[in-house]
């Protein structure tokens, strides 16, 4: 809020409202701390060199396309997050089609993805995709999933954000009469993700990421040769 208005002890009120909300006590979601030891991730030196995924799912469904899920892709050095929304049910080919699509242009090559051991992650089929660019993929594991913090920290965030919104409605109209959908303020909820300081660098993911330098793989090099 510091970026638009201000008043004495705002901070303050601001938290004495949120406290006595009835729409955000409902959507409270646990963060107690959860049993088992954090894996030793390697921190990246760049923007994009290291990313996070994971999926929000169980989301009404958004869109012509009957969108109900969301993948969320984290960039572990600017903590920028990409919401992306999908459906549940994508396979393995449709989840490295969309990032193809809808990311690499923006971001360039991951050198490592760190996700859950799902499916689509340990299917041959995605593991194709990390051959040709280069890209590690590593796994939390199978009893320890926080150890993709970041990912499951946006996701919590996301979900929080979402609970928030389905207070107000779904589905609304603007004024010119256009009718919008979670898929419609998903850019919405990231901008402003983007735009909030992060508490472990004290600086909004907006700005970090302006010290992005996007690479391509050793594939697209020789292709372009």
């Amino acid at each position: 809020m510091k970026t638009c208005i201000w008043w004495p002890m705002w901070q303050k009120d601001v938290a004495d409202y949120f406290k006595t909300c009835d729409r955000c006590q409902k959507a409270n979601k646990s963060t107690g701390k959860r049993l088992g030891n954090m894996i030793k991730i390697q921190e990246p030196s760049r923007p994009w060199e290291i990313v996070h995924m994971d999926w929000v799912t169980g989301l009404p469904p958004g869109s012509d396309r009957g969108y109900n899920a969301c993948l969320v892709i984290g960039d572990r050095f600017s903590k920028t997050p990409i919401f992306l929304p999908c459906h549940k049910d994508d396979t393995a080919m449709d989840t490295g089609l969309l990032i193809w699509k809808k990311v690499i242009s923006l971001t360039g090559i991951f050198t490592n993805i760190i996700s859950d051991r799902d499916p689509k992650f340990t299917s041959a089929l995605w593991k194709n995709p990390h051959q040709l660019f280069g890209t590690t993929l590593f796994f939390s594991t199978a009893y320890h999933p926080q150890a993709d913090g970041l990912a499951e920290r946006m996701i919590q965030t996301l979900e929080y954000m979402v609970r928030r919104l389905c207070e107000y409605g779904l589905e609304f109209k603007d004024c010119d009469g256009f009718t919008h959908d979670l898929c419609t303020l998903l850019p919405a909820l990231e901008l402003a993700y983007k735009t909030s300081i992060h508490s472990s660098t004290n600086q909004t993911p907006a700005i970090l990421k302006k010290m992005e330098s996007q690479i391509t793989s050793r594939f697209l090099e020789e292709m372009f040769s």
